[in-house]
């Protein structure tokens, strides 16, 4: 058996196209680990035609880390690590914004799976940018400026309160999810853990402000770095199809998901894998070695 990936890259930033293989089969080690490597390299990469059920969506997720379960989003039924994103004109989606996903704990995930279960006939796409093409664009004047800032991000910014009062029971749980979600801070420049890259990290959607500068610093600051991080130049845009597979590194990208399908429906199945608490350092090494579970 062939078990030698294909890996096109999309572009020279960001993005690879893997084929020759089939996720609702378990991976050998060899096939995953060239799937993550993939990964490391192309920080998100796309796979057609994967009509995976949740239970098996779950298994693949569960072989990068522990899986993380949203306080908010509705999941599957029966598998509660496989949030369910049902977007319409009657339900908006809160992530049509560029975000990096759960960056409002202290330990961020680390990768996200996302399928395409129903898609309107046209539109939808999402985007994905890289915070390593971005950091890496800087000049270094202003990488010295950035190396050591922390910033605050926090949960209320992309889900105010406002929008979770349709039922008691809805607003009480954002309420549940708001005390057990108080503000966090990161740095404004993280480590990647495995290849040692450094990527921008602060996202539109959860970080509010820089910490110790005035707020208008910080307004200037963070207004820069959230245009300058989602440049054309540093992207990839993916075209659904169903049972397309999307899976991303969450430590160094950000992603915005097109919301101009309406009156029509988009439904996703998204997996989350829990990160580690981020860093940054000076050092730099080269991309060796896969910290994922390999059995």
């Amino acid at each position: 058996m062939n078990e030698r990936l294909t890996i096109v890259p999309l572009g020279p930033y960001i993005g690879a196209e893997i084929g020759n293989l089939d996720l609702s089969q378990p991976l050998s080690d060899s096939q995953f680990e060239q799937l993550y490597h993939a990964l490391l390299r192309h920080q998100v990469v796309f796979l057609r035609n994967q009509p995976v059920t949740p239970p098996q969506q779950r298994a693949l997720a569960i072989r990068f880390g522990d899986l993380h379960i949203h306080p908010v989003y509705p999941h599957a039924e029966g598998v509660e690590e496989i949030i369910v994103l049902d977007t319409h004109q009657d339900n908006p989606p809160d992530n049509d914004n560029w975000h990096t996903d759960v960056t409002f704990i202290d330990t961020p995930p680390a990768v996200a799976l996302l399928t395409s279960k129903l898609l309107p006939e046209s539109g939808g796409d999402t985007l994905w940018a890289s915070g390593i093409a971005a950091w890496e664009a800087l000049s270094d004047p202003f990488k010295n400026l950035l190396t050591g800032l922390q910033a605050e991000h926090d949960f209320t910014k992309s889900f105010p309160e406002f929008k979770y009062r349709k039922s008691a029971e809805e607003h009480a749980r954002w309420k549940q999810a708001v005390a057990k979600n108080p503000p966090v801070v990161h740095p404004v420049v993280r480590t990647h853990p495995v290849s040692g890259r450094k990527a921008l990290f602060v996202n539109e959607g959860f970080t509010t402000r820089i910490l110790g500068v005035s707020e208008k610093e910080s307004a200037a600051l963070l207004g820069f770095l959230f245009a300058h991080t989602t440049k054309p130049e540093f992207q990839v845009r993916w075209r659904w199809q169903q049972n397309d597979m999307a899976i991303w590194d969450n430590r160094v990208t950000q992603h915005y998901a097109n919301a101009d399908y309406y009156p029509a429906r988009r439904v996703m199945n998204r997996a989350t894998v829990l990160g580690d608490k981020p860093f940054s350092s000076p050092a730099e090494r080269g991309c060796d070695g896969v910290t994922a579970r390999t059995s």
